[in-house]
């Protein structure tokens, strides 16, 4: 049989048993928040890495605030650059029925008690909602809520946003614990919101940066040309891909694509260091691209901390009335693809030599190949193609169909149609350069 409760503790011995109740709370509580600050440190870490998006890290931060004060709702509001109103309001604890309740509603704009916070940035709490002179009530669907524990976000003295919880529970009133808990999240997405903001500035300046160091296509006539930048998707990721072209001795037309390891600042400053100087040794020079390379490899040797960097440097020089001779140099790089005026593809492959920066004695070889008027030669870089879900051919193999079923198009909509269109995942900075041969 159950054994009867003892009447016969002493107060003593009750306030004990309270205690340990209280201090195994405690601790769970405490077990909780390491928990959590293991997540939250984890997934900081992934967006410091650029591998985990804000928005996953900032809907993480709401769910373990909701865990640790024992709340039914939570939500987070991300302010928009002026700092008035809210951009971004991400909810959690809402059912089914109460989403598809809420879908026609506009999201929240900052009004109400959502407003005070952010006009007052402190800590907020409110034991019953409508009583609040600054209540403005909830929107149609919205489940009716009684009690509201929040906290701006806030860095440096700057306000991003406030986090909310709603209604414990237990139905007791939020207190002191949990709003210290609060405050504390709030920190932590202050941080991750400051972070990502400064890191996206940092981003589309880098961006600016590598797209002014690209020259705009000079007139080549009698020569057509088109060129097309585009950066990759990754966040964080600059490259080094750049291309030019230029008229030079001999009524021909140099062209240069290329590649300089690295996705950084450094990679796109070390990209205009190579171009520029690809430059000064193609001026006023008739030597072939072979030796062209090779001179710009001795030389980067001897003045820079070049890092490893991939060329394709061609000439394309009168041959006969109406007929062009291709002639190329390739540092390890992917060849270039000639679209004849039947509209037919096919790649100039040649053995490529070693890449700039990687041994300057190794001798370098010239190709060439007839280019009949009209046609057109195409060059770019390995992040037009590469897709880690096939294999280096099949992407090229794409990208030659790809080229087939544009061949109508001007030289300027076919770049554009290859560039939109690409068989690559967009995970690199990818950069392609079209010439087109006069006709007789």
């Amino acid at each position: 049989m159950p054994s009867k409760p003892n009447n016969s503790e002493s107060p003593e011995e009750a306030r004990r048993l309270r205690l340990g109740v209280e201090l195994e709370l405690i601790a769970e509580q405490l077990r909780s928040l390491a928990r959590a600050q293991d997540r939250l440190h984890d997934l900081y870490e992934a967006v410091l890495s650029r591998d985990v998006d804000l928005s996953v890290v900032l809907q993480l931060i709401v769910d373990t605030a909701m865990e640790l004060v024992g709340a039914r709702y939570g939500a987070l509001g991300v302010l928009d650059e002026n700092g008035q109103h809210l951009a971004q309001f991400i909810t959690a604890g809402l059912s089914e029925q109460e989403r598809a309740d809420l879908a026609e509603v506009e999201s929240p704009r900052g009004r109400g008690l959502l407003g005070h916070l952010i006009s007052h940035p402190q800590s907020l709490r409110v034991d019953d909602i409508a009583a609040h002179p600054e209540s403005s009530g909830f929107p149609p669907g919205h489940p009716r809520l009684r009690t509201l524990l929040g906290a701006a976000i806030t860095t440096r003295g700057k306000i991003y946003g406030d986090l909310y919880v709603a209604e414990r529970r237990d139905g007791r009133r939020f207190d002191d614990h949990d709003e210290a808990l609060i405050v504390a999240l709030a920190g932590a997405a202050g941080l991750a919101i400051d972070d990502a903001r400064l890191y996206e500035q940092t981003r589309l300046d880098a961006e600016q940066f590598q797209r002014l160091l690209l020259p705009r296509l000079p007139d080549l006539h009698p020569f057509d040309a088109a060129a097309a930048y585009r950066p990759a998707s990754t966040p964080g990721h600059i490259g080094g891909d750049w291309y030019d072209a230029l008229l030079v001795p001999g009524h021909a037309c140099a062209a240069v694509i290329g590649d300089v390891v690295g996705h950084d600042l450094q990679a796109a400053a070390a990209m205009a260091q190579v171009r520029n100087m690809l430059r000064a040794l193609l001026y006023d020079q008739r030597t072939p691209p072979s030796a062209v390379l090779t001179r710009l490899d001795r030389a980067l040797q001897a003045v820079t901390d070049q890092p490893v960097t991939t060329a394709c440097l061609a000439c394309i020089e009168p041959a006969r009335l109406g007929a062009w001779t291709l002639r190329w140099s390739t540092a390890g790089h992917p060849p270039p693809l000639l679209l004849a005026p039947d509209g037919q593809a096919r790649y100039l492959r040649a053995e490529p030599d070693l890449p700039l920066g990687v041994d300057t004695a190794q001798a370098r070889t010239d190709h060439t190949h007839p280019v009949p008027g009209g046609s057109t030669l195409i060059f770019f870089t390995d992040g037009l193609f590469e897709h880690p879900a096939h294999s280096v051919e099949t992407g090229l193999e794409r990208l030659a169909a790809l080229v087939t079923e544009h061949a109508a198009l001007c030289l300027q909509d076919l770049v554009q149609a290859l560039a939109d269109h690409h068989p690559s995942d967009g995970h690199d900075d990818m950069a392609l350069l079209a010439l087109r041969t006069p006709r007789a």
